[in-house]
C-alpha cells in the first residue's frame, strides 16, 4: 500500500523512512519529552532502527514524518493508527523532537491528518489520550476542537507518582463545523 504525502503551508507530512531513525532515536531519549507523552520503555538503536524501516509496510496505521516545505528533516512524528474501518475510526498521537516544539507545526500536523483522516479515510471519530501533566498538549487538542471525554485516572508513570490520562475526542460533524466555510 503507498502511503500519501500531505502538504501543509509549513509543513510535509510524508512516510517515516528507515533513514529517520538517528532523528527518532533524538526524540525519544528527550526525558521531558518522555515524561509528558508517558513513554517509560527504553528502546534500543537496533529497535528504532527496525521500527522506523517497518512503518511503510505497518498495515491499519499512517506513521508521517513531520517536516518543512523546504527540508526533509524529521521534526517529529503524527501518527494515526487502530484504523478500525468498520466502526470507522482511529487514535491520534503526535510527538516532536524538542528543538521543534512550540513552533507550530504540531497544530498544523493534526490539522492535516485530521483531513486526510475525515475526507480521505472516511474516518467518524478520532481520539487521543493526553497526560493532565501535559497542559500545553490538552490545551491545543481542545483549541483544534477536540472534546474531553473523560479521564483514566492515575493511568501514567510521572517520576514516582502517578497522572491521569485526558480522554479526547473529535467527530467527522464537529470537524466539518470547526473548519472554514463550514
Amino acid at each position: 500500500m503507498q502511503k500519501p504525502t500531505l502538504q501543509g503551508e509549513m509543513i510535509v507530512l510524508r512516510p517515516i523512512r528507515a533513514d529517520d531513525a538517528e532523528a527518532m532515536w533524538d526524540m525519544l531519549t528527550d526525558p521531558e519529552g518522555n515524561r509528558l507523552t508517558g513513554t517509560t520503555r527504553v528502546f534500543t538503536h537496533e529497535e528504532i532502527d527496525a521500527w522506523c524501516a517497518s512503518r511503510e509496510q505497518a498495515q491499519g496505521r499512517y506513521d508521517f514524518a513531520v517536516t518543512t516545505s523546504g527540508d526533509d528533516e524529521y521534526r517529529g512524528e503524527i501518527v494515526l493508527n487502530d484504523i478500525d474501518e468498520d466502526v470507522r475510526c482511529a487514535g491520534l498521537r503526535l510527538a516532536m523532537r524538542p528543538a521543534y516544539r512550540g513552533r507550530g507545526y504540531g497544530t498544523e500536523a493534526i490539522e492535516l491528518v485530521l483531513g486526510f483522516a475525515f475526507d480521505g479515510l472516511d474516518l467518524h471519530r478520532v481520539e487521543l489520550e493526553a497526560l493532565s501533566i501535559n497542559t500545553r498538549a490538552v490545551s491545543l487538542y481542545e483549541n483544534i476542537g477536540f472534546r474531553v471525554e473523560g479521564r483514566r485516572r492515575d493511568a501514567y508513570r510521572d517520576g514516582d507518582g502517578w497522572c491521569d490520562a485526558v480522554v479526547m475526542s473529535m467527530l467527522e460533524d464537529e470537524y466539518r463545523a470547526g473548519r472554514p466555510g463550514a
